[in-house]
């Protein structure tokens, strides 16, 4: 099997790109720890509230799935993320914050920053029957989609389920223990010419409330996006959606969207 891989993102509406506090990344890895037939990824949404989410952000991706030849992130299950986080929560007091200006350091030391989670991999791309496991914080949500039909979303959000306050990886050591207990643990099997889409808060809001009224043709419009220009077109279309049940909400946007197959892809698009 194969991975076709695609990532669109918006900022907020009047933002620059470079003010997006999302991350996302992925690709196939090799790890001595288990097999080369897998894949990983990672998206997150960085919190507008926190202190300096970018970097929060960016810690996470550069450490989740690493430059070549350094070592993987860690293993998607409980004590492994435990000792991630706590990790990561390390590097971030070493760290310090940006300046030493007195708002800047009380923002740094009681406010921290915060990102939600949606990491995940896709195992046995050799074998007959290749799967996804996965590990999630918050309201970044992966939904799996066969023949334009939702398999699994996980976290299972409902339409109401999405808030201003949503679990996610803290800096603040105190917020460990908590992180753990609440972190969900998921997985599926995996088909040929099935979808898996990886969005954000807004999106995946977005996405619950849409395929409850038309399903197949949410979908459907999903997989055939094929330019980052037609993604920001949507993107500000639904933003000014009169009905406030169908409007995408203002807030940085990302979606990754991967397609497995069988054959490899008879051509490219490349994006400038």
């Amino acid at each position: 099997m194969h991975i076709q891989m695609v990532t669109f993102s918006e900022p907020k509406a009047g933002y620059e790109a470079k003010e997006w506090q999302d991350g996302a990344c992925g690709g196939v890895i090799s790890d001595p720890r288990g097999p080369v037939s897998r894949a990983r990824f990672i998206v997150l949404d960085g919190a507008s509230t926190a202190y300096d989410p970018v970097r929060w952000v960016d810690q996470l991706v550069t450490s989740f799935i690493p430059a070549p030849g350094a070592p993987v992130g860690p293993r998607l299950e409980p004590a492994s993320m435990r000792a991630w986080f706590a990790q990561m929560q390390d590097r971030w007091a070493k760290a310090g914050p940006q300046s030493n200006d007195a708002i800047d350091e009380q923002m740094w030391r009681d406010v921290g920053s915060m990102a939600t989670l949606l990491a995940f991999e896709i195992v046995g791309l050799d074998g007959p029957e290749p799967y996804w496991q996965g590990v999630a914080l918050g309201d970044t949500v992966l939904f799996h989609v066969r023949d334009n039909r939702l398999v699994a979303s996980f976290p299972p959000l409902g339409p109401d389920d999405f808030g201003t306050n949503p679990d996610g990886v803290r800096t603040r050591k105190d917020s460990l223990d908590m992180m753990v207990e609440r972190l969900l643990v998921g997985g599926g099997v995996l088909a040929d010419g099935d979808l898996i889409f990886a969005a954000t808060d807004a999106m995946a809001h977005w996405l619950v409330r849409a395929i409850l009224r038309e399903e197949q043709k949410v979908w459907h419009t999903m997989a055939g996006l094929a330019h980052p220009d037609v993604f920001a077109r949507f993107v500000t279309d639904q933003r000014k959606e009169i009905d406030a049940a169908k409007r995408l909400k203002n807030d940085d946007v990302t979606l990754m969207r991967l397609r497995i197959t069988a054959d490899q892809p008879s051509f490219l698009l490349a994006c400038r």
